[in-house]
């Protein structure tokens, strides 16, 4: 009885957090090896039908960077990064289409057979307008997004859809663009004016250190953050994270948030309950 008393006390805990976000945009973005392994992307799927059945209008932005990867090393071709962004030559660009229009059906289908209403959106739906990338070394078909279709977004989410976007992107000469999916989904937060920005990773979120699981900072502000980068507190592969969150609070996001999806319900943790279980970054 005492378990079933404290499952309500759960539900009773959430209800101010549900009236608060009904109808706002969520914004997820859900890639690297996490998004390989079936019982962490389930839970992490459960928890994104939850939020649309609670009026969440909610955006999943995935990304394929393994998947991309396999393919390539199967095909006998090289993968080649610079600067952290995959070059895509002619043959790499349709491996890129092909892995990530598979990998946005199963996700769309995983997301139907837990009762979701879903819409897809890959690279030929033209939400995403790009131009090439420039950089200090020819990146190939590789696009800096320029434009979002907002309209279009919009008109899925008010069907009560959770929309599966794909990080790929058309410019005006009809060419399909590779694009990174941090990108993508800062990019659409600001479009959307969302009210949040979520990461999805594979370690809890900002520590003060690495070695101590108990250092979890919950809460930082951006000015924070700058101080945490500059103490050598922030390094390596939190750094884009961050300053992923930092370009989307500087676009209007109202929140963002690193989220390790490895917990159960991480994402409803997160976002029902007054502690939380990762990192959230603010204004200020």
């Amino acid at each position: 009885m005492e378990d079933i008393i404290k499952k309500a006390g759960i539900l009773i805990e959430a209800i101010p957090y549900i009236h608060a976000f009904r109808k706002k945009v969520f914004v997820i973005k859900y890639g690297g090896s996490i998004l390989d392994n079936a019982p962490i992307r389930k839970n992490v799927l459960e928890d994104i039908v939850f939020l649309s059945y609670v009026g969440i209008r909610t955006i999943l932005v995935h990304g394929g960077g393994p998947h991309i990867s396999n393919r390539v090393k199967e095909e006998g071709l090289k993968s080649e990064f610079h600067e952290g962004i995959r070059v895509t030559d002619k043959k790499t660009l349709k491996i890129v289409i092909e892995e990530l229009e598979k990998l946005n059906n199963q996700i769309v289908e995983e997301i139907k057979e837990l009762k979701g209403d879903v819409t897809g959106l890959k690279g030929d739906e033209n939400i995403i307008r790009v131009e090439k990338r420039t950089s200090s070394k020819d990146l190939g078909y590789v696009g800096s997004i320029t434009s979002i279709d907002k309209n279009a977004l919009t008109e899925h989410l008010k069907k009560g859809h959770i929309t599966v976007v794909s990080p790929m992107g058309i410019s005006v000469e009809k060419q399909a663009h590779n694009i990174n999916a941090d990108e993508v989904a800062s990019a659409i937060a600001n479009s959307m004016d969302a009210e949040k920005l979520v990461l999805l990773t594979n370690v809890q979120g900002v520590m003060r250190d690495a070695d101590d699981p108990d250092s979890l900072i919950s809460t930082l502000t951006v000015d924070e953050i700058h101080n945490l980068i500059n103490l050598n507190v922030i390094k390596e592969g939190m750094i884009p994270k961050v300053n992923a969150c930092i370009a989307a609070l500087n676009s209007g996001v109202k929140k963002t948030h690193i989220v390790d999806a490895r917990i159960p319900h991480a994402l409803l943790l997160e976002f029902f309950t007054n502690r939380g279980v990762g990192t959230q970054i603010l204004n200020g």
